[in-house]
């Protein structure tokens, strides 16, 4: 439910009544339609009725502080998109991990400056809307996409994925679902950056004999987010399709590879135990080869590829 269809609605939870009244004042003034809680018990009994757009959270607060209503708000699959930036006179760095930890996006300390609070805002909530866009363009286009943490947890998968896993697993529940040994212990390495020990691929063990799933990495979209493409059939690592696809060297594909998967010359460099001059002459062959100009295109062209198996 949304009580406006035009201004963004923003919760202030926060048990001051002077620092609500400035905020609802600047807020409603910037066109935003303002929710007040003044306890985390009262934020929570307002978000399981209205979804707002973003969330100012005290973290000080009685009974419930603010670290852990956001805690226990995030756990709803509904409002996991909403963005909640803490608010607090603590500024020690480990009350700063405190909040991000708890799923805060932002931190600004007391006394707060309304209008480097309403930038901070509209950015997050561009951010927020990009990114719950590209994840219904995903749900819509069918792709075989989860996401999980680096304990192997699904965070989330898109609707085809889903119901993949649900053929491949009896008890698949979708979000928390912890997937097999093998994949948590891969996803470690992948979450420590063991780039090195970590194949780019795995083979899923699944509770049905007649089914063959790979999971595939693509890579880190947040700290605690590991992207994850799910292949129907037998395993082939990423840089072997784009060789079998393209008029690559074994070299050229693993660099392209890695150029689709966002990772810098210097990196690739490290990666591949090359130096970053060899992979610079790399990267001018398969902008030949491949009739591109530009690094973004040759991106987007193995990214391509990949999708299609």
């Amino acid at each position: 439910m949304r009580p406006s269809e035009t201004g963004d609605i923003v919760l202030v939870v926060d048990d001051s009544p002077d620092t609500l009244r400035m905020l609802t004042d600047a807020l409603e003034d910037a066109g935003m339609t303002v929710l007040v809680a003044l306890e985390g018990a009262q934020a929570l009994a307002i978000v399981a009725k209205i979804t707002p757009d973003i969330v100012l959270m005290d973290a000080v607060m009685p009974s419930i502080d603010g670290f852990e209503t956001t805690r226990r708000l995030k756990r709803n699959k509904t409002l996991a998109h909403v963005p909640v930036i803490f608010m607090t006179g603590l500024s020690e760095t480990q009350d700063i991990v405190k909040g991000l930890e708890a799923g805060g996006v932002d931190y600004v300390t007391k006394p707060i400056v309304p209008d480097e609070l309403l930038a901070r805002i509209r950015v997050h909530l561009v951010n927020a809307r990009l990114a719950h866009s590209a994840r219904a363009a995903l749900d819509a286009s069918g792709r075989y996409l989860l996401a999980a943490d680096a304990s192997g947890g699904v965070l989330w998968c898109t609707p085809q994925t889903a119901k993949l896993l649900g053929l491949a697993f009896g008890d698949f529940h979708g979000e928390g679902y912890l997937l097999p040994a093998n994949v948590q212990e891969w996803l470690q390495k992948r979450a420590n950056q063991d780039v090195k020990s970590a194949t780019d691929s795995i083979p899923l063990e699944t509770d049905s004999s007649l089914l063959k799933l790979q999971l595939s990495y693509v890579g880190r979209v947040a700290s605690e987010e590991i992207l994850l493409r799910l292949v129907e059939g037998e395993f082939e690592n990423d840089n072997l399709v784009l060789k079998r696809k393209l008029p690559l060297t074994p070299r050229e594909s693993e660099v392209l590879m890695w150029i689709a998967r966002g990772k810098s010359n210097r990196d690739i460099a490290e990666i591949l135990n090359l130096s970053p001059r060899t992979v610079n002459k790399h990267l001018e062959q398969i902008y030949s080869k491949l009739g591109v100009e530009n690094r973004a295109s040759a991106a987007a062209l193995a990214v391509r590829m990949l999708g299609v198996r």
